[in-house]
């Protein structure tokens, strides 16, 4: 019978993108709205920052996962490219290359060879960037769909202390826009360790310490700023 099981890490190349640009969406345009609304800025001129943050960080994000993975990527081709020329030029290197990895993870020097020899004879290129590059397809460099999921979610990230900046009073914009991006950060580090199985506490820790320092101190400075200017 076949035992089909379904693993987390088939998930690690959007969840990545999706939770970073998630969380710098939350975290950058609500310490944006609260450091201009501490320096006495009316609502106009708060949504204005607001909405120019989120379209900004929204492309931002997007380029600077695709450069980013693009190189990864590019590095990944030009590994798999010199492999393949080596296993066309130098097969016996290759395969006792090959080989000698599954001896170092356990297999004597016989059974390794018979193993070096099957996956060389049904995916020689395959075998080597698995066993000897470490390039898995799961977890394949692909720079649009990173780009994409960063955008979308940057763009969703944003889009909630945004939301909380126009319905509620002026007057408590700053209290209630930080207390409500805490609990979304909160809630996205619970979904993001469900996802990936792994402590819902650690994960909310982690994004909910980082994302109130960053708008207590973008509150501080907004204050700061509003003294000086009025």
């Amino acid at each position: 019978m076949h035992h089909a099981e379904r693993h987390r890490v088939s998930h690690i190349a959007w969840l990545r993108a999706a939770v970073l640009g998630a969380n710098d969406g939350i975290i950058s345009t609500a310490s944006l709205v609260v450091g201009v609304a501490s320096s006495g800025a009316d609502r106009a001129q708060i949504l204005t920052a607001g909405i120019a943050g989120l379209v900004a960080g929204a492309m931002s994000m997007a380029a600077g996962e695709y450069v980013s993975v693009s190189s990864q990527k590019d590095t990944e081709a030009a590994d798999l490219e010199r492999e393949r020329k080596e296993l066309i030029t130098q097969p016996e290197q290759e395969l006792a290359e090959l080989a000698a990895i599954y001896v170092d993870r356990g297999l004597d020097r016989t059974l390794a060879k018979q193993v070096a020899l099957q996956l060389t004879a049904k995916d020689a290129l395959g075998a080597h960037a698995r066993d000897e590059l470490g390039i898995l397809e799961l977890m394949r460099a692909r720079p649009l769909q990173a780009a994409l999921a960063s955008a979308a979610t940057f763009t969703l990230g944003a889009g909630l202390p945004l939301g909380a900046c126009v319905f509620t009073p002026h007057a408590e914009t700053t209290v209630l826009v930080i207390l409500f991006s805490i609990l979304c950060l909160a809630g996205l580090g619970s979904a993001s360790a469900y996802i990936g199985r792994a402590s819902a506490i650690k994960s909310i820790a982690r994004v909910t310490f980082w994302g109130a320092l960053a708008m207590f101190v973008s509150m501080g400075v907004g204050k700061l700023f509003g003294v000086l200017v009025g």
